[in-house]
């Protein structure tokens, strides 16, 4: 690996850390440098150019996992009944559990794609492009096919705090396992994704409030 390389290699290493931890959109750049170990103020932007192409290369690490292992799960999903919300619903957690047990970046990254999906509408159109490459949107569209008949905007309510919901239960108990200290004790892997996906279905399936 040429020095160049490894320097892109550990700026994105830090920034998957500090965007998720102060922010996407508040991160700073200097304090991405810093953890990075680069005397250089200005490494960012002369190794990446903006802070949203700095996140595209965050984004690209996991990108090819979740698509695959989202793929597989949603080809699955498919053939089962078209009222069978768990099958989708597995095809969005598994994937992201199975992630963050890959250690502290997978669980960062995840953060990450919780906050950006709360602004899809508003991202850089290649940092939507590549969080488009996950996989999760054609997942979501079958999961909205199957939800049971809702208002438009109670509907993609719902869709973003089950998205909101998932993500960070699965970063929070990945993080717990990072821990020193002992703490909560937590479900094991098969339990813990079993018993998500029916919380998940619980939140799609809910009769709507009355206003």
């Amino acid at each position: 690996m040429s020095a160049a390389d490894e320097t892109r290699t550990r700026l994105v290493e830090a920034a998957t850390a500090v965007f998720a931890e102060d922010g996407v959109f508040t991160a700073s750049l200097v304090e991405i440098t810093r953890r990075a170990g680069q005397r250089n103020r200005g490494a960012v932007h002369y190794h990446f150019g903006t802070r949203e192409s700095l996140l595209v290369a965050v984004l690209h690490q996991h990108a090819s996992f979740l698509a695959a292992r989202e793929g597989e799960l949603l080809a699955k999903a498919r053939t089962t009944p078209e009222d069978d919300l768990t099958a989708v619903l597995e095809a969005i957690v598994r994937p992201a559990v199975e992630l963050a047990e890959t250690g502290p970046s997978g669980r960062q990254y995840l953060v990450i794609v919780g906050q950006l999906v709360e602004e899809f509408d508003r991202l850089d159109e290649a940092v939507a492009a590549e969080l488009t490459a996950t996989g999760g949107y054609d997942v979501y569209a079958l999961l909205a096919s199957r939800m049971p008949p809702l208002d438009e905007a109670l509907h993609n309510e719902r869709l973003a705090l089950i998205t909101g919901f998932i993500l960070r239960s699965v970063a929070d108990r990945a993080r717990a396992s990072e821990r020193s200290t002992p703490g909560r004790s937590q479900l094991p892997t098969e339990l813990f994704v079993r018993n998500l996906v029916a919380l998940a279905a619980g939140m799609a399936t809910t009769p709507p409030v009355d206003v």
